[in-house]
C-alpha cells in the first residue's frame, strides 16, 4: 500500500498538563506526515465534535478546555475515524499517555501508535513502575509513596531520614516532562515541595536523589539507540531547561565508556520490556560519578519535534526524522 492510500489521524492536543508540549509535538510529525504524502486528518479529542476545520488553529494560540472524557468518547465514537487507517498519537500526559484513549481507540479496533493499554497506564504510575522494575532487576533510586491522606510532614520527614536522607526529589505519581516536581534538599521545604506535587496529583513519589549526569536511552522496535546526555544549564533539568532554547546541552552518544554505555542500553532494554513497550519508548536515567545508572521512568510517549530527545538518538544512527514517523506509522499498522 502507498502512503498515499493511508488515512493517518494524528491526535493533539488534550487536556493534560502537557497540552502546550503535545501541540508542539504534534505540528512536527504533521509535516513530516505530509511531507511523506500520508493522508492526515489532525483532532484534538479536547475540542470533542466541535473539531475546527482551519488546521493551524490546532497548533495556533493555546486554549483552556475543561477537563472531561466526554469529549474524548465522542469523538472516537464519531464518522471522523470511520475511515482511519491508524492513528498517530502525539498526545502527553493524563488522558494520552496513561492508557485511557488507548483503551478508547481499542474499543473501536483500531490501530494506533506506541505502547498498550497496560503498558501506558503502568509507564504513567512511577509508582507502579517502580515495582516492575524492581521485579525485572533494573537499578532505580529508593522511594514511597505518599497519597493525600497520608500527607503528614513529620511522618514523611522521618520516612526520608530513614530510607535515604536529604536532598530527595518530590514528584507527582502521574505526570510527565517534570510538572511539579522539586529537589527537596533540607526539612524546612519539604511541606511546600509536597502541596506542590500534590497539585497534580493525588499521590506523590517520594525519591532518593542521585547526584550526577542526566542520561537517556530511546528504544525503537526492540533495539536501544545511543545514550544522549542532557546538560542543563541551571543544572537541574525542569520545565523551562527542557523547553526552552538553548537551556540545554544534549551530547549523543553520551562521552561514556563503552562498557558503561552497553549497560545502560541493557537496563534501558529490560525497563521497556518490563512495562511491555512496544514500537518506542524512552527510559530516562541518573547516572553517578562513578558510571553506576539509575532508572527514574519510562516515557512512551515522547516528546518528536525535529529537534527533541528521541529524534536526536534516532538520527544518531542514520535515521531520519522523517525515516523515524514513517518507521512508527508502518510498525503500528503491523
Amino acid at each position: 500500500m502507498q502512503n498515499s492510500e493511508i488515512n493517518v489521524a494524528l491526535l493533539v492536543g488534550g487536556v493534560s498538563s502537557e497540552r502546550k508540549v503535545s501541540k508542539a509535538t504534534g505540528k512536527s510529525i504533521y509535516s513530516a506526515l505530509k511531507n511523506l504524502n500520508y493522508n492526515v486528518t489532525v483532532i484534538d479529542p479536547a475540542y470533542g465534535l466541535s473539531q475546527p476545520e482551519d488546521v493551524e488553529l490546532f497548533f495556533g494560540a493555546d486554549d483552556i478546555f475543561p477537563l472531561s472524557a466526554r469529549n474524548y468518547i465522542d469523538i472516537i465514537n464519531s464518522a471522523l475515524f470511520d475511515d482511519v487507517d491508524v492513528a498517530f498519537l502525539a498526545l502527553h500526559g493524563k488522558w494520552g499517555e496513561d492508557g485511557r484513549i488507548q483503551s478508547l481507540l481499542e474499543m473501536r479496533n483500531l490501530k494506533y501508535t506506541g505502547s498498550g493499554v497496560l503498558s501506558s497506564s503502568l509507564a504513567m504510575n512511577k509508582f507502579m513502575t517502580k515495582i516492575m522494575f524492581q521485579h525485572y532487576d533494573v537499578k532505580t533510586p529508593r522511594w514511597f509513596i505518599v497519597s493525600r491522606d497520608g500527607n503528614d510532614t513529620d511522618l514523611i520527614k522521618k520516612k526520608i531520614e530513614k530510607f535515604f536522607g536529604f536532598p530527595c526529589v518530590i514528584k507527582p505519581n502521574d505526570e510527565g516532562s517534570t510538572v511539579g516536581i522539586s529537589i527537596c534538599r533540607e526539612p524546612d521545604s519539604l511541606a511546600v515541595a509536597v502541596e506542590r506535587a500534590f497539585e497534580y496529583s493525588e499521590n506523590v513519589l517520594i525519591e532518593e536523589f542521585i547526584p550526577g549526569r542526566e542520561i537517556t536511552v530511546g528504544i525503537l522496535e526492540n533495539r536501544a539507540l545511543p545514550a544522549l546526555e542532557i546538560i542543563p544549564r541551571s543544572g537541574f533539568y525542569d520545565y523551562e531547561s527542557k523547553y526552552t532554547s538553548g537551556k540545554s546541552d544534549y551530547i549523543v552518544p553520551a562521552e561514556i565508556p563503552e562498557n558503561v554505555a552497553r549497560h545502560i542500553q541493557s537496563q534501558a532494554l529490560l525497563a521497556y520490556n518490563s512495562v511491555g513497550c512496544r514500537q518506542y519508548a524512552r527510559i530516562d536515567f541518573r547516572m553517578t560519578g562513578d558510571f553506576k545508572s539509575y532508572c527514574l521512568e519510562v516515557n512512551t510517549l515522547p516528546g518528536m519535534t525535529s529537534t527533541s530527545l528521541f529524534p536526536k538518538m534516532a538520527n544518531a544512527v542514520g535515521i531520519s526524522f522523517e525515516e523515524l514517523i514513517d518507521r512508527i506509522v508502518k510498525s503500528a499498522l503491523k
